[in-house]
């Protein structure tokens, strides 16, 4: 048996794939392949079901694969600690982030760098579900994007932590009739017209809303954040978003935008939060960074 093997089941478990498993393992289909069938001759079991719709584990393969995970956290364990040993304030720290609430995290980034010059770090912003497949293939160590239901129970093998409680509101022009009011009611919202960010939590969030109080008339979702507070100078159009994604920018600051409150019963708490692969140990980079931006986001001004 070969740590090599272990990589191999858990990353079909993962994909459900044995293509998908070689590609973000950057071995051929044979080699994977070959090393679940070596590794079920050795174990005197079948570990997988192969089908057209799929791979999936076997009721032993499943308890196989979690004492797998286990192992190679172990491993990772012992890597880790032996990089502690040799030097407390080196490593590698591959980060993605969704646009939105980069601002306020902004400076925690430069003094983390400041502060550990030899952690080598690489930040990419990008959307939830493109953060998350990066993850997958091994490509980011940890991603900072907002926690959701829908989020949560599609992907199980991931490992999700809150760093920051938020709630929704609405932007309007302080040119808009909106700006002198302080909350406004769903009956109000339904009246003006939509632009949004281009994201899975927001969209699953405007199917939710729509769902509950009617139907809204969304003109364009985009990634392009300008293009967003341009349309908010039209009339009757707003946008909608997380507090602490709003409070740090300039159009905030200097009252060009308003923020309102959405006035609904018992709003669903919403977290900004960190997520990263369930397998994997926290490396020394991630645990100083992740302690370091929770100590910094608690002192950051947010909506209330």
């Amino acid at each position: 048996m070969h740590l090599e093997q272990l990589e191999c089941i858990i990353e079909v478990a993962k994909t459900g794939s044995l293509t998908n498993a070689a590609k973000n393992l950057h071995v051929t289909l044979s080699a994977v392949s070959q090393s679940i069938s070596h590794l079920e001759k050795e174990l005197s079991i079948t570990l997988f079901k192969r089908s057209r719709q799929g791979t999936v584990p076997t009721a032993e393969g499943e308890i196989i694969i979690k004492k797998a995970f286990e192992i190679m956290s172990k491993v990772q364990e012992l890597k880790d600690q032996a990089n502690d040993f040799s030097n407390m304030q080196t490593g590698e720290l591959r980060l993605a982030t969704i646009p939105g609430p980069l601002s306020l995290y902004l400076d925690t980034l430069i003094q983390f760098k400041s502060s550990y010059p030899q952690i080598q770090m690489e930040i990419s912003e990008k959307g939830t579900q493109e953060i998350i497949d990066d993850i997958r293939k091994n490509k980011v160590d940890l991603g900072l994007i907002i926690l959701f239901e829908n989020l949560l129970q599609k992907n199980p093998h991931l490992t999700f932590g809150h760093l920051l409680k938020g709630k929704m509101v609405v932007c309007v022009s302080r040119k808009s009739p909106l700006s002198l009011l302080r909350t406004i009611s769903p009956a109000q919202l339904l009246q003006q017209s939509f632009v949004f960010y281009n994201d899975d939590y927001m969209k699953w969030y405007m199917e939710k809303y729509q769902k509950t109080y009617g139907n809204a008339n969304i003109l364009f979702t985009t990634n392009n954040q300008d293009a967003i507070f341009q349309a908010l100078h039209e009339e009757n159009i707003v946008t909608i978003g997380l507090d602490f994604s709003f409070v740090k920018l300039p159009q905030v600051k200097n009252g060009e935008l308003v923020l309102l409150e959405i006035d609904i019963p018992r709003p669903e708490p919403i977290y900004l939060g960190w997520v990263r692969a369930e397998e994997k140990r926290f490396s020394k980079a991630e645990t100083i960074f992740i302690q370091k931006l929770q100590y910094e986001l608690q002192k950051k001004p947010h909506i209330k």
